[in-house]
């Protein structure tokens, strides 16, 4: 497959600048792929279409102000350090702007010198093993340093660093939204509840796997970088319970859907785990513990939008996008929202 296989045009006003307001008021595209029909909802019908004893599986992952401006120490060339993965407490993967000038041995400094970082090492893909100096504590001057990572696609400036945070998020250690759970308002959530569904949340911390673009022309050149996770014993007995019982998994977001497929085994038991998972799903792909998908409209040539193609087939993913355009959904991070069915 070629990566320009899943490519499609989208008119620039509508990638979403801003959220709906209220978040479940975005609109709602449901997709059913057995007799590949198309309806158009908002998303506070959501609960219409779900059952008792259904498995709403959502990523609890929390978004940190991963964007770090300084200086580089000595020259007081403007830097930028976007963390991606901490490895021990004061070592992280990152990016790194200018790549060129920030070789190991390298410092920069932000905040006046109150937070240091060291360059370690260069690693694959152009990352850096970054390590920080500082007296304190590192997430406390991470919330006063440190700014939330919008996609570059967002122009605007977040009034409120809430509205890029899902309401359920528990979690530190994102770079990027899961961003399928920002339609979930508290009221909705108390919703699907008292219909009988069980929502049940596990871990992945979006990282470069998620976001990093495809560059390599064939897809399967496409390496996928690591991202953790954590399945719980808990979460594990309940969706095979509700798996058992004759009830759909329905995962919120192409996270919860790596994250499962990384921990369930061939008879679709989801194993309590956790780890680094590089799952790279794209069509052909079996998948063994997915029923259902709530997503939003992903990029063009994405790793998104291969695992939304292997979950539809390429052929109806695009079809359904090209509505999605006529249609003028919003698309991306804060846009709206996709169910397949």
């Amino acid at each position: 497959m070629k990566t320009s296989d899943f490519h499609y045009n989208l008119p620039q006003e509508l990638i979403a600048q801003t959220p709906a307001n209220p978040r479940d008021h975005s609109r709602l595209l449901v997709y059913d792929r057995k007799d590949l029909s198309i309806r158009h909802l908002h998303f506070y019908d959501l609960p219409s279409l779900l059952q008792p004893g259904d498995a709403l599986i959502l990523n609890e992952t929390k978004v940190i102000p991963a964007r770090l401006l300084g200086e580089k120490e000595g020259t007081g060339v403007p830097v930028e350090i976007l963390l991606l993965k901490r490895h021990t407490q004061t070592d992280w993967e990152a990016l790194v702007r200018p790549g060129r000038r920030l070789l190991p041995g390298t410092f920069c400094t932000f905040g006046g010198g109150k937070l240091r970082a060291e360059i370690l090492q260069t690693m694959d893909q152009g990352l850096r093993m970054v390590r920080f100096h500082y007296q304190g504590v590192f997430e406390a001057l991470l919330d006063t340093l440190g700014r939330m990572p919008l996609p570059p696609y967002i122009q605007t400036q977040l009034q409120d660093n809430s509205l890029y945070q899902t309401v359920y998020a528990k979690q530190d250690g994102s770079a990027a939204a899961p961003t399928a759970g920002l339609h979930f308002t508290p009221e909705l959530l108390a919703s699907i509840r008292t219909a009988g569904v069980d929502i049940i949340p596990i871990l992945l911390h979006v990282g470069l796997g998620t976001f990093r673009p495809v560059a390599a022309e064939n897809v399967e050149d496409h390496h996928m970088h690591s991202e953790y996770y954590e399945v719980t014993q808990d979460a594990a007995n309940r969706i095979n319970e509700a798996h058992r019982n004759g009830g759909r998994r329905i995962c919120v977001g192409t996270t919860s859907v790596r994250t499962l497929e990384s921990v369930t085994v061939g008879d679709g038991i989801v194993q309590p785990k956790q780890g680094d998972t590089s799952i790279f799903i794209t069509p052909g792909y079996t998948f063994h513990a997915v029923d259902a998908l709530i997503t939003n409209f992903h990029l063009p040539e994405s790793t998104l939008l291969m695992l939304i193609s292997a979950l539809m087939g390429k052929e109806e993913a695009m079809r359904v996008y090209r509505i999605a355009v006529e249609e003028c959904y919003r698309f991306f991070s804060f846009g709206d929202a996709m169910m397949i069915l």
